[in-house]
């Protein structure tokens, strides 16, 4: 590495951001960008392990030490060709991820890890900047046309990378725009749509097709598609979010997150709503589910004004550094305070709604709420609660987010109209080894195969499902795999 004393020299630091105050009242990005000599300083800090684990933890596979020696380098050029070389979309992982591969940085054994996600959002918008971005324009075209339902990240993976094989790709979204959970679930305080159109901008150029208000199995006919395309990919997400079937369920003010994030990006998009507006101003929010999905739901109600804002988590409150069952490099499962959780609410932990309580009109007014206790679950069995005797109660509440993850594929429609066989938990079955479902022609990728999983991981579906159908097509495939990405790069 560039600098084997780095790790000893500096510190781990992040960029500045707007002050909760002021960023509450807009849906920008509020991260700034670290200047340059301290990017140098914060690259340098990659420490040159004999092992990088870095590798392992990241699901790209992303060649980090040797984009932190470019970057070290003050090489952007350099930089960009090594992320790129497995990752499709680093401006998107490089804002939302939540970071697994700092998780196994080595340095992080005993020092806070290298800002790895913080250098790879730098190296991707620098290269955008320095003009070393330009369509990736395949040579030769095969003749294969390929379809794609989902233009998420997985789908929009697997585009670019059958693209660049030479194939004719067309994504099927049955949004009015391409983007999927990046367009319509992740708000623009974490996202702004630019960075998603200037991507799509260039998949164009690059010869890829976006078809939007496309909705295959209604208004797009699955017999056209199989009849039309050499293959298909299945990249549509696991879009059913999990009820919470309690009574009054049905009152006016209780909503899934989903419906409520995807009305506030449509707003700030100038897009037209087309439902009953879902508003948090003036109004006592709980947000019930403790995840990403919760923390983006929070920031949201803040931003529109909410009287207050509370989320509930089932489970006990998590330790804030790694326990001895979260051994280094695995992901731990330790206390995080998001951004919107800075800018405002009452968190609580080992918390249960028993019932939504509603006024004479039917409208939400409370919840009906008890406090938990978790055992020590048995050898081999599953943890277990109790209530606490004497804590249950009514908590103020005019709108109840539902946020507790998704289950599995819508399977009405499409899925049900190709008769693709399904998993024990309702996704697309398909294995890791060919992506490729009960009918040859057709495969899946993403969450619709692996169930609710990140940005990064969809990402990586999308790039492997392509190779898989790369082969399909054509007997062997020009495209990398993750495991030998790194060969792109020497």
């Amino acid at each position: 590495m560039g600098k084997p004393t780095g790790f000893i020299e500096f510190t781990r630091e992040l960029p500045g951001k707007r002050s909760p105050k002021e960023r509450v009242n807009d849906y920008r990005e509020f991260v700034e960008r670290l200047p340059e000599e301290k990017l140098n300083q914060q690259s340098a800090r990659c420490m040159n392990c004999g092992v990088p684990f870095c590798h392992n933890g990241c699901p790209l596979g992303n060649i980090i030490p040797e984009f932190n020696d470019a970057v070290y380098r003050k090489n952007w050029a350099e930089a960009y060709d090594i992320l790129s070389a497995t990752n499709n979309f680093p401006e998107f992982t490089g804002r939302i991820c939540p970071a697994p591969c700092e998780s196994a940085c080595v340095l992080g054994i005993n020092q806070p890890p290298v800002t790895i996600e913080e250098i790879e959002k730098h190296i991707i918008e620098i290269a955008f900047e320095k003009g070393f971005v330009t369509p990736r324009k395949p040579n030769i075209r095969t003749g294969k046309k390929i379809a794609i339902v989902g233009s998420g990240p997985a789908g929009l993976a697997a585009a670019a990378q059958l693209n660049y094989a030479g194939h004719s790709v067309t994504v099927f979204e049955r949004d009015d725009a391409p983007g999927g959970l990046l367009r319509y679930g992740i708000p623009d305080f974490k996202l702004e749509k630019w960075v998603i159109d200037r991507r799509i901008s260039l998949m164009e150029e690059e010869g890829v097709t976006f078809r939007c208000n496309a909705n295959v199995g209604g208004n797009v006919s699955i017999n056209d598609l199989l009849r039309e395309y050499q293959a298909v990919v299945l990249a549509g997400g696991s879009t059913i979010p999990r009820n919470l079937d309690i009574p009054g369920r049905e009152l006016k003010g209780v909503h899934f997150a989903m419906e409520f994030l995807k009305q506030q990006n449509k707003r700030v998009s100038n897009r037209e709503v087309g439902t009953e507006d879902i508003l948090a101003k003036g109004k006592n929010v709980v947000v019930i589910g403790g995840g990403d999905t919760g923390s983006d739901c929070v920031g949201t109600s803040n931003r529109q004004g909410a009287a207050s804002v509370t989320q509930f988590e089932l489970l006990p409150k998590p330790p804030e550094n790694r326990t001895a069952a979260m051994p280094w490099p695995t992901y731990p499962m330790v206390l995080k305070t998001t951004s919107s959780h800075e800018e405002g609410a009452n968190r609580h932990w080992s918390i249960a709604t028993k019932a939504f309580i509603g006024d004479d009109k039917g409208h939400l007014k409370a919840l009906k709420v008890v406090d938990l206790v978790w055992k020590t679950p048995e050898a081999g069995g599953p943890a277990r609660f109790e209530e606490v005797a004497g804590s249950e109660r009514e908590m103020p509440c005019e709108l109840a987010l539902l946020a507790m993850g998704f289950v599995h594929p819508q399977q009405e429609g499409l899925l049900k109209q190709l008769d693709v066989d399904l998993d024990e938990r309702g996704n697309v079955k398909a294995t890791e080894q060919d992506f490729q479902t009960n009918i040859q022609k057709i495969f899946t990728a993403g969450d619709m195969r692996r169930g609710q999983s990140l940005v990064v991981w969809a990402i990586s579906e999308g790039r492997e499902c392509a190779r898989k159908v790369d082969e399909y097509l054509m007997g062997g495939s020009v495209l990398e795999s993750k495991d030998k990405s790194y060969l792109v790069s020497i």
